[in-house]
């Protein structure tokens, strides 16, 4: 199981990669190892201003369905359309062609107040 270091992470499991204003979101291996396969992944929410720990979408996986919480303030600018048809990519690469979403931030200090790679493979167990 991986985390990448350039990362931040959150305790319900989401991931987070700044460049700019800009934050893609997903969420981590550990997450998509314990939903199983995903099979829908549903975000109503773009174009949406979404508040830090609000619930911004869902992923269905076979035998169970998971709010997305929001790591951070900002509004949702897109969402990953490559799930709308292939959302075991989520599964395949979670860091990768598999995020979620990507949003402009309110304050990118914010992250700060997430988790390293470290302290949240801590948190799991890894």
């Amino acid at each position: 199981m991986t985390f990448p270091d350039e990362l931040h992470y959150t305790k319900d499991h989401e991931w987070v990669r700044v460049e700019g204003d800009t934050a893609t979101i997903g969420i981590t291996d550990f997450a998509q190892s314990e939903l199983g396969d995903i099979v829908y992944v549903e975000v109503e929410t773009v174009g949406d201003a979404v508040g830090k720990d609000d619930v911004f979408g869902t992923v269905e996986a076979v035998k169970t369905v998971s709010e997305l919480f929001m790591p951070v303030s900002g509004t949702v600018t897109e969402m990953n359309s490559a799930l709308d048809t292939s959302p075991e990519l989520v599964n395949d690469d979670p860091y990768g062609e598999g995020w979620l979403i990507k949003m402009t931030l309110d304050n990118a200090d914010d992250v700060e107040d997430l988790l390293s790679a470290s302290d949240y493979a801590d948190m799991v167990g890894q």
